[in-house]
């Protein structure tokens, strides 16, 4: 059993030049949380030197202990195994990165957000980065994969290795980038210690470009609304100051972009009440489907090598083909899809979950026999899957959520590993495997017919 200092590594999370991130659990409490630990790849310590990049570290540490906002990650704890530092925060099983899909060719298409969740996340983002400028910090390194996400979608801002002090300069060669490819600003590799946070500001720029349309902008990127219906030309003239190659031409700060982006979701609700104003009412429900579309019942153990395969899923891991469900309430409480043949919880767990304690919350409906009923089990992946649809545009919004959408991240009963599982985001419309003790909502599902 490896430790770091009093802490059981159960996994690593991460890598990247200067540290690993690991999960580890606190004894004998068995909380688990996130373990940074100092240890830098080789080219960077002959580039840089062993005592600047532990400067770096210790620096960054000390950034982060100081601030306190609900949108930047808190540190918890610092304390050295082996003569290495590491500092301790809150574990997150997600982040934006993450829950778009981007991989690591950064270039390859990712999963477009909802227009609604995409403004949420970045005004969640700009607050903290609002809390950052007002310390004279500047984070140069914002995109998608350092904005953590935790089960209520809550964004916060996290690894500051790169981040800048007012007035601090890093004796680093010229040669050195600092920042991501594609998110920095065009300044920021030209001069990364003379950049302001108006740099930032160009990052979240590039991230809801990439949120809204699936793909990242181009040194001169076509308007977003080229590629997302619920745009217009306000929101292309936005996404352009925020992409502006001249920081001059930018929003001067985080507040000022925050407030702009206010304004443009008003005037999104304001043409989104006058679209649903004239959708027609709902049909009503057809007759129940004779031959419901088999799905599998039974859990198993799903390789990650097979499992696109055996999910008939797409490279981002959306369903290749949508059911064209056939929802009606059958008692309060439930949801029948005759389209399926499956009864359903309208609204599963109140709070997110392990794995393990998704199975006994299924096995507690049983004991108390929910809904009259007995035969409670969590869902397969693919019977989640049948719940999923397309992004929603335009008048997609003007249908009312018949599922509480509080539960977005759902547990399935399928395994990936001996200690990792299968969950379903039913938001962004994609399956993926997360290890036991990360916590998601449970839908139960049920086959009985009352």
């Amino acid at each position: 059993m490896k430790r770091l200092g009093k802490y059981i590594v159960r996994g690593l999370l991460g890598r990247g030049g200067m540290s690993k991130v690991f999960k580890v659990e606190i004894p004998p409490i068995g909380k688990i949380v996130a373990l940074k630990l100092l240890e830098p790849h080789p080219v960077l310590v002959d580039v840089l030197g062993a005592a600047r990049i532990r400067d770096l570290f210790l620096s960054e540490a000390v950034t982060l202990a100081r601030l306190q906002h609900p949108h930047i990650v808190a540190i918890r704890d610092f304390d050295e195994s082996g003569g290495k530092p590491f500092y301790i925060m809150d574990y997150f099983f997600a982040n934006l990165g993450l829950m778009m899909g981007e991989s690591r060719r950064t270039e390859e298409p990712s999963r477009p957000v909802r227009l609604d969740r995409a403004i949420d996340l970045i005004r969640q983002t700009l607050s903290g980065l609002t809390c950052l400028h007002h310390h004279g910090i500047i984070h140069r390194d914002i995109k998608p994969f350092n904005l953590l996400l935790n089960e209520q979608g809550v964004v916060q801002i996290c690894d500051f290795g790169l981040s800048r002090l007012r007035g601090e300069t890093v004796a680093a060669p010229h040669h050195l980038k600092i920042g991501s490819p594609w998110y920095a600003a065009p300044e920021q590799e030209a001069n990364p210690d003379g950049v302001d946070a108006r740099a930032d500001l160009y990052s979240v720029g590039v991230t809801l470009y990439r949120m809204l349309t699936g793909m990242l902008p181009a040194p001169y990127p076509l308007p977003a609304s080229t590629f997302n219906p619920d745009l217009d030309a306000a929101w292309d003239a936005f996404l352009q100051q925020a992409l502006a190659r001249d920081p001059g031409e930018r929003f001067s700060s985080a507040v000022a972009m925050r407030e702009s982006l206010d304004h443009l979701e008003l005037a999104w609700r304001v043409q989104r009440t006058r679209i649903c104003q004239l959708v027609p009412p709902p049909e009503a429900a057809r007759p129940g489907i004779q031959h419901p579309l088999p799905l599998r019942r039974a859990a198993l153990k799903i390789d990650p090598r097979h499992a696109r395969v055996d999910f008939g899923v797409d490279g981002l891991w959306r369903p290749a083909a949508f059911v064209q469900n056939d929802l009606h309430s059958p008692a309060p409480g439930l949801l029948r899809d005759d389209a399926t043949g499956l009864t359903w919880q309208q609204s599963g767990s109140p709070y997110p979950l392990t794995w393990p304690e998704a199975r006994d919350y299924a096995a507690a409906l049983n004991r108390r026999r929910f809904a009259a009923r007995t035969g409670w089990r969590l869902p397969t992946a693919p019977e989640l899957m049948s719940l999923l649809s397309q992004t929603p545009h335009r008048e997609d919004f003007c249908v009312e959520p018949l599922f509480d959408p509080v539960q977005s991240t759902l547990w399935s009963a399928d395994r990936r590993s001996y200690t990792a599982a299968w969950f379903v985001n039913v938001e962004m419309g994609f399956v993926a495997g997360q290890d036991f003790s990360a916590r998601c909502y449970v839908r139960a599902v049920c086959d009985e017919i009352r």
